[in-house]
């Protein structure tokens, strides 16, 4: 590749960040549903019609924050995975992992709820792709710690295949995460702290998780 076609790229993918930075913005301080194109082009300082250019939709849009979003989640889970030895550590790591990821990026929550609600099939070389590709990685991590789990003994060898215990988990965390965020209020009225709320929850699964004892 020439100088020059080198420096057209790097400008696009670099046009590309500015305008997913502007979506983003706006997305953590209005929600999702409020942002319009119009106003992505003017925190971006570009006219709509070049934003249409890099992004044909607020969907494409949208995919391009939640690679994102799910590329800081992996690094998240690795990081906190990679602070315990056994599995079943690593397994809890990760939860909590996940609930301080929710807090400290709320609108991240939000667009992995929004994605793992968008099933279609897409290619991997498109923005929904990409966030595909990198929520794969994501829960991948959970995987390796429930495997390490299984093979060093701190989480029962008849759990379940690892990608399906994963898949439940993430599931399971995601609930209780959207409960805690969401209906604060509604537990503070039944006398429970969603802190107490996530500890509890996330009890539960150490006692599904981990070998029985023989009566």
């Amino acid at each position: 590749m020439s100088y020059i076609a080198e420096r057209r790229v790097e400008e696009k993918e670099r046009r590309r960040g500015e305008i997913a930075d502007a979506a983003e913005r706006l997305y953590a301080d209005k929600g999702w549903e409020a942002v319009t194109m119009d106003q992505v082009a003017k925190r971006a300082r570009l006219s709509r019609a070049l934003v249409y250019v890099y992004f044909r939709d607020k969907e494409e849009l949208l995919f391009a924050i939640g690679q994102r979003a799910m590329s800081v989640l992996r690094e998240r889970f690795t990081e906190a995975a990679g602070r315990h030895v056994r599995g079943i550590d690593q397994v809890h790591a990760i939860g909590r992992a996940y609930m301080a990821y929710a807090h400290e990026f709320p609108h991240y929550f939000d667009v992995c709820a929004r994605f793992q609600a968008h099933s279609v099939a897409s290619d991997p070389g498109s923005n929904e792709g990409a966030c595909r590709v990198a929520g794969d990685e994501a829960i991948a991590v959970v995987v390796r710690a429930i495997t390490t789990g299984i093979a060093d003994g701190s989480v029962r060898s008849d759990i379940g295949p690892p990608m399906l215990v994963a898949v439940s988990m993430w599931a399971f965390t995601h609930g209780i995460i959207q409960l805690a965020m969401a209906k604060g209020s509604d537990l503070a009225h039944l006398g429970i702290a969603p802190a107490d709320f996530g500890e509890f929850a996330f009890g539960l699964v150490h006692e599904m998780a981990i070998p029985r004892t023989p009566a």
